[in-house]
């Protein structure tokens, strides 16, 4: 290696890990898993009692819904409601009570 190769060498390096890594929030891939960095860790396991974010997210993959959207529609909207423990649900006449049916064995 040339004296001038070797001096731009860690310059070259660094400009390809800048353009390689530059790119990687354009390109969205489907499917995969969502990393995401939490910085504390509940006090509990009930979601219920926090009052924040931090407590309740890290259990929201341990206790299911009664509804969820679905992962597979890129937008979430009412269409986008699928069931989990309720197989069905209505409103009352009012519009102001919300009741569900449960699948079986579901307490």
């Amino acid at each position: 290696m040339t004296r001038s190769l070797r001096n731009r060498l860690p310059l070259l390096l660094a400009a390809v890990w800048t353009i390689a890594t530059s790119g990687a929030a354009e390109a969205q891939k489907r499917g995969g898993i969502l990393k995401l960095f939490d910085p504390g860790s509940p006090a509990n396991m009930s979601m219920l009692e926090p009052p924040t974010i931090q407590g309740e997210m890290p259990m929201m993959g341990v206790f299911n819904n009664l509804i969820v959207f679905d992962q597979h529609k890129p937008q979430v909207s009412l269409e986008s409601i699928v069931p989990d423990l309720a197989t069905e649900w209505a409103w009352n006449e009012d519009g102001t009570e919300l009741s569900f049916r449960l699948r079986q064995g579901v307490r």
